[in-house]
Protein backbone atom coordinates (compact mmCIF):
# COMPACT_ATOMS: atom_id res chain seq x y z
CA UNK A 1 0.00 0.00 0.00
CA UNK A 2 1.42 3.43 -0.91
CA UNK A 3 2.64 5.80 1.78
CA UNK A 4 1.47 9.41 1.90
CA UNK A 5 3.45 12.45 3.02
CA UNK A 6 2.04 15.61 4.59
CA UNK A 7 4.06 18.78 5.09
CA UNK A 8 3.09 22.03 6.76
CA UNK A 9 2.77 25.50 5.30
CA UNK A 10 2.13 28.84 6.91
CA UNK A 11 2.11 32.52 6.04
CA UNK A 12 5.43 33.27 7.75
CA UNK A 13 8.74 31.49 8.41
CA UNK A 14 8.40 31.16 12.18
CA UNK A 15 9.37 28.10 14.24
CA UNK A 16 10.69 27.41 17.72
CA UNK A 17 14.08 28.71 16.48
CA UNK A 18 12.62 32.19 16.16
CA UNK A 19 10.98 32.10 19.56
CA UNK A 20 7.57 31.07 18.32
CA UNK A 21 5.93 28.62 16.00
CA UNK A 22 3.71 28.59 12.95
CA UNK A 23 0.55 29.09 14.95
CA UNK A 24 1.30 31.98 17.27
CA UNK A 25 0.27 35.58 16.54
CA UNK A 26 2.82 37.87 14.91
CA UNK A 27 3.26 41.53 14.01
CA UNK A 28 3.45 40.58 10.32
CA UNK A 29 1.40 37.42 10.04
CA UNK A 30 1.06 37.19 6.25
CA UNK A 31 4.05 36.97 3.93
CA UNK A 32 2.57 36.07 0.55
CA UNK A 33 5.94 35.42 -1.06
CA UNK A 34 6.95 32.99 1.68
CA UNK A 35 3.61 31.18 1.49
CA UNK A 36 3.95 30.86 -2.28
CA UNK A 37 7.53 29.58 -2.02
CA UNK A 38 6.92 27.02 0.71
CA UNK A 39 3.78 25.72 -1.01
CA UNK A 40 5.71 25.30 -4.26
CA UNK A 41 8.58 23.58 -2.43
CA UNK A 42 6.15 20.97 -1.13
CA UNK A 43 4.47 20.66 -4.52
CA UNK A 44 7.80 20.08 -6.26
CA UNK A 45 9.06 17.85 -3.42
CA UNK A 46 6.39 15.20 -4.03
CA UNK A 47 4.43 15.82 -0.84
CA UNK A 48 0.86 14.59 -1.16
CA UNK A 49 -0.66 17.21 1.08
CA UNK A 50 0.19 20.06 3.45
CA UNK A 51 -1.40 20.91 6.77
CA UNK A 52 -2.52 24.48 7.41
CA UNK A 53 -2.63 24.99 11.17
CA UNK A 54 -5.15 26.71 13.39
CA UNK A 55 -4.99 28.84 16.48
CA UNK A 56 -7.05 31.68 17.87
CA UNK A 57 -5.79 34.79 16.12
CA UNK A 58 -4.04 33.07 13.20
CA UNK A 59 -4.93 33.75 9.53
CA UNK A 60 -7.87 31.83 8.10
CA UNK A 61 -6.91 28.39 6.82
CA UNK A 62 -9.39 28.24 3.97
CA UNK A 63 -8.07 31.55 2.64
CA UNK A 64 -4.50 30.27 2.90
CA UNK A 65 -5.44 27.10 1.03
CA UNK A 66 -7.12 29.11 -1.71
CA UNK A 67 -4.04 31.27 -2.26
CA UNK A 68 -1.60 28.35 -2.10
CA UNK A 69 -3.71 26.25 -4.47
CA UNK A 70 -3.53 29.02 -7.05
CA UNK A 71 0.28 28.84 -6.96
CA UNK A 72 0.68 25.04 -7.06
CA UNK A 73 -0.22 22.31 -9.51
CA UNK A 74 -1.06 19.08 -7.66
CA UNK A 75 -0.51 19.71 -3.96
CA UNK A 76 -3.46 18.89 -1.69
CA UNK A 77 -4.38 20.90 1.40
CA UNK A 78 -5.37 19.75 4.88
CA UNK A 79 -7.14 22.67 6.53
CA UNK A 80 -7.21 22.54 10.32
CA UNK A 81 -10.66 23.46 11.55
CA UNK A 82 -11.91 23.94 15.10
CA UNK A 83 -15.62 23.19 15.63
CA UNK A 84 -17.77 25.52 17.65
CA UNK A 85 -17.10 28.92 16.12
CA UNK A 86 -19.11 28.80 12.90
CA UNK A 87 -22.24 26.82 12.09
CA UNK A 88 -21.47 23.32 10.79
CA UNK A 89 -23.69 23.89 7.77
CA UNK A 90 -21.66 26.98 6.84
CA UNK A 91 -18.35 25.17 7.40
CA UNK A 92 -19.54 22.34 5.16
CA UNK A 93 -20.51 24.74 2.35
CA UNK A 94 -17.24 26.67 2.69
CA UNK A 95 -15.15 23.51 2.37
CA UNK A 96 -17.27 22.12 -0.47
CA UNK A 97 -16.97 25.37 -2.40
CA UNK A 98 -13.19 25.41 -2.08
CA UNK A 99 -13.11 21.72 -2.98
CA UNK A 100 -14.67 22.62 -6.33
CA UNK A 101 -12.37 25.56 -7.00
CA UNK A 102 -9.35 23.34 -6.31
CA UNK A 103 -10.77 20.32 -8.17
CA UNK A 104 -10.72 18.04 -5.15
CA UNK A 105 -7.53 19.14 -3.38
CA UNK A 106 -9.09 19.85 0.05
CA UNK A 107 -9.32 17.82 3.26
CA UNK A 108 -10.38 18.98 6.72
CA UNK A 109 -8.44 18.30 9.93
CA UNK A 110 -10.77 18.54 12.93
CA UNK A 111 -9.08 19.71 16.12
CA UNK A 112 -11.48 20.05 19.03
CA UNK A 113 -8.99 22.08 21.07
CA UNK A 114 -6.83 21.07 24.01
CA UNK A 115 -6.20 24.49 25.55
CA UNK A 116 -8.90 26.34 27.48
CA UNK A 117 -6.96 29.58 27.10
CA UNK A 118 -6.86 29.35 23.31
CA UNK A 119 -10.56 28.44 23.16
CA UNK A 120 -11.41 31.41 25.34
CA UNK A 121 -9.61 33.79 22.98
CA UNK A 122 -12.35 32.96 20.51
CA UNK A 123 -15.03 33.30 23.18
CA UNK A 124 -15.52 29.59 23.88
CA UNK A 125 -15.89 28.65 27.56
CA UNK A 126 -17.14 25.12 26.98
CA UNK A 127 -15.32 22.50 29.06
CA UNK A 128 -13.09 20.02 27.25
CA UNK A 129 -15.26 16.89 27.47
CA UNK A 130 -18.28 18.88 26.34
CA UNK A 131 -16.25 20.21 23.42
CA UNK A 132 -15.85 16.65 22.14
CA UNK A 133 -19.60 16.08 22.45
CA UNK A 134 -20.09 19.24 20.42
CA UNK A 135 -17.54 18.06 17.83
CA UNK A 136 -19.45 14.79 17.47
CA UNK A 137 -22.66 16.64 16.64
CA UNK A 138 -20.81 19.12 14.45
CA UNK A 139 -19.30 16.40 12.27
CA UNK A 140 -22.64 14.59 12.06
CA UNK A 141 -24.12 17.72 10.52
CA UNK A 142 -21.12 18.47 8.29
CA UNK A 143 -21.24 14.99 6.78
CA UNK A 144 -25.01 15.17 6.29
CA UNK A 145 -24.66 18.57 4.62
CA UNK A 146 -22.09 17.13 2.23
CA UNK A 147 -23.98 13.95 1.41
CA UNK A 148 -27.73 14.37 1.93
CA UNK A 149 -29.67 14.68 -1.37
CA UNK A 150 -32.63 16.14 0.53
CA UNK A 151 -33.15 18.71 3.29
CA UNK A 152 -32.67 17.21 6.75
CA UNK A 153 -33.42 17.99 10.39
CA UNK A 154 -31.01 17.47 13.26
CA UNK A 155 -31.54 18.00 16.96
CA UNK A 156 -28.74 17.55 19.46
CA UNK A 157 -27.50 19.07 22.68
CA UNK A 158 -25.41 21.71 20.90
CA UNK A 159 -26.91 22.02 17.41
CA UNK A 160 -30.40 22.10 16.00
CA UNK A 161 -31.14 22.60 12.32
CA UNK A 162 -34.37 22.31 10.36
CA UNK A 163 -34.50 21.50 6.66
CA UNK A 164 -30.76 22.05 6.28
CA UNK A 165 -29.50 21.61 2.74
CA UNK A 166 -26.52 22.60 0.62
CA UNK A 167 -26.76 23.07 -3.11
CA UNK A 168 -23.00 22.64 -3.38
CA UNK A 169 -21.76 19.13 -2.69
CA UNK A 170 -18.05 18.34 -2.51
CA UNK A 171 -16.11 17.76 -5.70
CA UNK A 172 -14.74 14.63 -3.99
CA UNK A 173 -17.33 11.94 -3.53
CA UNK A 174 -18.86 10.80 -1.32
CA UNK A 175 -17.37 13.62 0.75
CA UNK A 176 -14.22 15.58 1.60
CA UNK A 177 -11.73 13.48 3.63
CA UNK A 178 -11.94 14.04 7.38
CA UNK A 179 -8.76 13.92 9.45
CA UNK A 180 -8.95 14.02 13.23
CA UNK A 181 -6.50 14.73 16.03
CA UNK A 182 -6.59 14.13 19.76
CA UNK A 183 -5.24 11.74 22.39
CA UNK A 184 -7.75 11.80 25.24
CA UNK A 185 -10.39 9.09 25.65
CA UNK A 186 -13.19 11.37 24.34
CA UNK A 187 -10.99 12.23 21.36
CA UNK A 188 -10.47 8.57 20.54
CA UNK A 189 -14.19 7.84 20.72
CA UNK A 190 -15.24 10.78 18.55
CA UNK A 191 -12.35 10.38 16.14
CA UNK A 192 -13.02 6.67 15.74
CA UNK A 193 -16.59 7.49 14.73
CA UNK A 194 -15.75 10.20 12.20
CA UNK A 195 -12.12 10.11 11.04
CA UNK A 196 -10.98 8.86 7.68
CA UNK A 197 -7.43 9.44 8.97
CA UNK A 198 -6.62 9.57 12.70
CA UNK A 199 -3.55 11.70 13.38
CA UNK A 200 -1.05 10.92 16.14
CA UNK A 201 1.99 12.71 17.50
CA UNK A 202 5.39 11.08 17.07
CA UNK A 203 5.61 8.60 19.91
CA UNK A 204 7.80 5.47 20.06
CA UNK A 205 6.76 2.78 17.58
CA UNK A 206 5.41 0.43 20.27
CA UNK A 207 3.19 3.20 21.66
CA UNK A 208 1.89 4.03 18.18
CA UNK A 209 1.03 0.37 17.66
CA UNK A 210 -1.00 0.46 20.89
CA UNK A 211 -2.80 3.67 19.86
CA UNK A 212 -3.71 2.16 16.49
CA UNK A 213 -5.14 -0.92 18.21
CA UNK A 214 -7.13 1.29 20.58
CA UNK A 215 -8.63 3.47 17.84
CA UNK A 216 -9.43 0.51 15.63
CA UNK A 217 -11.31 -1.16 18.47
CA UNK A 218 -13.30 2.02 19.10
CA UNK A 219 -14.12 2.31 15.38
CA UNK A 220 -15.40 -1.25 14.93
CA UNK A 221 -18.90 -0.64 16.38
CA UNK A 222 -19.39 2.01 13.68
CA UNK A 223 -18.18 -0.34 10.93
CA UNK A 224 -15.30 2.02 10.25
CA UNK A 225 -11.63 1.35 9.46
CA UNK A 226 -9.68 4.63 9.72
CA UNK A 227 -6.16 5.05 8.47
CA UNK A 228 -3.42 6.56 10.63
CA UNK A 229 -0.91 9.39 10.41
CA UNK A 230 2.12 10.12 12.62
CA UNK A 231 3.68 13.60 12.90
CA UNK A 232 7.47 13.93 13.27
CA UNK A 233 10.29 16.48 12.92
CA UNK A 234 13.19 15.00 10.91
CA UNK A 235 16.61 16.58 11.47
CA UNK A 236 18.88 15.42 8.66
CA UNK A 237 22.63 15.47 8.16
CA UNK A 238 25.05 14.12 5.58
CA UNK A 239 26.41 11.94 8.40
CA UNK A 240 24.88 10.86 11.68
CA UNK A 241 27.40 13.02 13.55
CA UNK A 242 26.42 16.06 11.52
CA UNK A 243 22.72 15.37 12.08
CA UNK A 244 23.15 15.20 15.85
CA UNK A 245 25.31 18.34 15.83
CA UNK A 246 22.54 20.14 13.99
CA UNK A 247 19.94 18.80 16.43
CA UNK A 248 21.88 19.98 19.48
CA UNK A 249 22.45 23.36 17.85
CA UNK A 250 18.68 23.71 17.42
CA UNK A 251 18.14 22.74 21.05
CA UNK A 252 20.69 25.24 22.36
CA UNK A 253 19.11 28.04 20.33
CA UNK A 254 15.64 27.14 21.58
CA UNK A 255 16.83 26.93 25.20
CA UNK A 256 18.53 30.32 24.87
CA UNK A 257 15.29 31.88 23.62
CA UNK A 258 13.55 30.42 26.67
CA UNK A 259 15.95 31.95 29.15
CA UNK A 260 18.12 28.87 29.55
CA UNK A 261 15.32 26.51 30.59
CA UNK A 262 15.73 22.97 29.27
CA UNK A 263 12.47 21.71 30.71
CA UNK A 264 9.09 23.37 30.28
CA UNK A 265 7.66 24.57 33.58
CA UNK A 266 3.95 24.61 32.66
CA UNK A 267 2.04 21.34 32.35
CA UNK A 268 0.02 21.38 29.11
CA UNK A 269 -3.70 20.60 29.13
CA UNK A 270 -3.61 18.59 25.92
CA UNK A 271 -3.28 14.85 26.58
CA UNK A 272 -1.15 14.40 23.45
CA UNK A 273 1.39 16.90 24.79
CA UNK A 274 1.33 15.25 28.22
CA UNK A 275 2.12 11.91 26.59
CA UNK A 276 5.09 13.36 24.72
CA UNK A 277 6.45 14.86 27.95
CA UNK A 278 6.05 11.50 29.67
CA UNK A 279 8.12 9.85 26.94
CA UNK A 280 10.70 12.64 27.28
CA UNK A 281 10.91 12.01 31.03
CA UNK A 282 11.40 8.29 30.36
CA UNK A 283 14.36 8.94 28.08
CA UNK A 284 15.82 11.46 25.66
CA UNK A 285 16.11 8.92 22.83
CA UNK A 286 13.72 6.14 21.89
CA UNK A 287 13.92 3.63 19.02
CA UNK A 288 17.54 4.69 18.28
CA UNK A 289 16.72 8.14 16.88
CA UNK A 290 13.36 9.42 18.18
CA UNK A 291 14.64 12.43 20.11
CA UNK A 292 12.48 14.10 22.78
CA UNK A 293 14.70 16.92 24.09
CA UNK A 294 12.99 19.68 22.10
CA UNK A 295 9.56 18.41 23.17
CA UNK A 296 10.73 18.61 26.78
CA UNK A 297 12.09 22.14 26.36
CA UNK A 298 9.00 23.51 24.62
CA UNK A 299 6.28 21.78 26.61
CA UNK A 300 5.50 19.56 23.62
CA UNK A 301 3.63 22.35 21.89
CA UNK A 302 2.40 20.64 18.73
CA UNK A 303 4.38 17.87 17.09
CA UNK A 304 7.83 18.28 18.61
CA UNK A 305 9.53 14.88 18.70
CA UNK A 306 12.36 14.50 16.19
CA UNK A 307 14.03 11.81 14.11
CA UNK A 308 17.74 12.54 13.89
CA UNK A 309 20.12 10.98 11.38
CA UNK A 310 21.08 10.68 7.75
CA UNK A 311 18.27 10.48 5.19
CA UNK A 312 18.80 6.72 5.01
CA UNK A 313 18.58 6.33 8.80
CA UNK A 314 15.49 8.53 9.12
CA UNK A 315 13.86 6.71 6.21
CA UNK A 316 14.42 3.45 8.07
CA UNK A 317 12.74 4.91 11.16
CA UNK A 318 9.77 6.14 9.14
CA UNK A 319 9.37 2.69 7.65
CA UNK A 320 9.14 1.28 11.20
CA UNK A 321 5.93 3.27 11.63
CA UNK A 322 4.68 2.09 8.26
CA UNK A 323 5.20 -1.50 9.37
CA UNK A 324 2.81 -1.11 12.32
CA UNK A 325 0.01 0.37 10.21
CA UNK A 326 0.84 4.04 9.64
CA UNK A 327 0.15 4.95 6.02
CA UNK A 328 0.57 8.73 6.31
CA UNK A 329 3.58 10.62 7.70
CA UNK A 330 3.52 14.32 8.55
CA UNK A 331 7.01 15.82 8.52
CA UNK A 332 8.02 19.40 9.14
CA UNK A 333 11.32 20.99 10.00
CA UNK A 334 12.81 23.75 12.09
CA UNK A 335 14.02 25.61 8.99
CA UNK A 336 10.72 25.32 7.14
CA UNK A 337 11.49 26.18 3.53
CA UNK A 338 14.92 24.57 3.28
CA UNK A 339 13.80 21.50 5.19
CA UNK A 340 10.84 21.01 2.86
CA UNK A 341 13.24 21.13 -0.09
CA UNK A 342 15.64 18.70 1.62
CA UNK A 343 12.88 16.25 2.54
CA UNK A 344 11.58 16.24 -1.02
CA UNK A 345 15.04 15.67 -2.47
CA UNK A 346 16.70 13.36 0.08
CA UNK A 347 14.11 11.64 2.27
CA UNK A 348 10.75 11.11 0.59
CA UNK A 349 12.18 9.30 -2.48
CA UNK A 350 13.94 6.76 -0.24
CA UNK A 351 10.78 5.92 1.67
CA UNK A 352 8.57 5.76 -1.41
CA UNK A 353 11.05 3.51 -3.22
CA UNK A 354 11.23 1.04 -0.34
CA UNK A 355 7.44 0.94 0.09
CA UNK A 356 7.04 0.34 -3.64
CA UNK A 357 9.63 -2.44 -3.48
CA UNK A 358 7.75 -4.12 -0.64
CA UNK A 359 4.46 -3.79 -2.50
CA UNK A 360 5.97 -5.46 -5.58
CA UNK A 361 7.42 -8.21 -3.41
CA UNK A 362 4.09 -8.92 -1.70
CA UNK A 363 2.32 -9.09 -5.06
CA UNK A 364 4.94 -11.50 -6.35
CA UNK A 365 4.54 -13.73 -3.28
CA UNK A 366 0.75 -13.66 -3.59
Amino acid sequence: MPIHFIGLISTRPATELSGGNFFEPANHPIDKAFLRDIARAHDQGDFDRVLIGYSAGSPDGFGIASYAAAHTEKLNFLVAHRPGFVAPTLAARTAATLDHFTQGRIAVHTITGGSDADQQRDGDWTEKDARYQRTDEYLDIVRKTWTSPDPFDYEGQFYRVKQAFSEVKPFQQPHIPLYFGGSSEPAIQVGAKHADVFMLFGEPVAAIRERITEVRAAALPYGRFPEFSVSLRPILGATETQAWARAHDFLERIVALRGGQRLATVQPQAVGAQRLLKFAADGEIHDQRLWTAIAAATGAGGNSTCLVGTPEQVAESLLSYYEVGVKTILIRGFEPLQDAIDYGRDLIPLVRAEVARRDRQSVAVA
